[in-house]
């Protein structure tokens, strides 16, 4: 059995939640990602941030990255999977909720160990289930 810690992406870096989305962007540029999770006191898990959010949500807006904090696009409550999840599970998850990025929290502490991305998937799934995710994930989307 494939686990979500042995498909994950390793020591997922938060976004703290009084952080601007600019040094959210400046991070995610470094770090070659394009989500971030959004971390508030105690590691706790607040949300995800993507680079589509804060073009969308702030710069198309007229706002500035400069002055919005991270908190202020944290809506929701985000999907989390356990590191020790069956990877099918996993991909069921991401499938229900049409999210693309999944933090991966651990037990019993439940703080952020990593976070699975589509890349994850294509590089330890099978491609047969690979294709049928990503088909899945594309044609339920909502037009943006």
């Amino acid at each position: 059995m494939t686990t979500a810690r042995e498909i994950m992406h390793p020591g997922a870096e938060c976004v703290g939640e009084f952080e601007t989305l600019a040094d959210a962007a400046r991070i995610m540029k470094d770090r070659g990602v394009g989500a971030l999770p959004i971390c508030g006191e105690n590691q706790k898990l607040l949300g995800i941030l993507t680079d589509r959010d804060i073009v969308l949500k702030c710069v198309a807006e007229g706002l500035d990255p400069m002055k919005v904090k991270a908190v202020d696009l944290a809506v929701g409550r985000p999907m989390v999977v356990e590191e020790d999840e069956d990877a099918e599970q996993v991909l069921r998850v991401m499938e229900q909720h049409l999210v693309r990025r999944l933090p991966v929290i651990n037990h019993p502490d439940h703080k952020l160990v990593g976070m699975i991305s589509e890349a994850d998937i294509a590089r330890h799934m099978p491609q047969e289930r690979v294709a049928e995710f990503v088909t899945t994930i594309c044609a339920e989307e909502a037009p943006q």
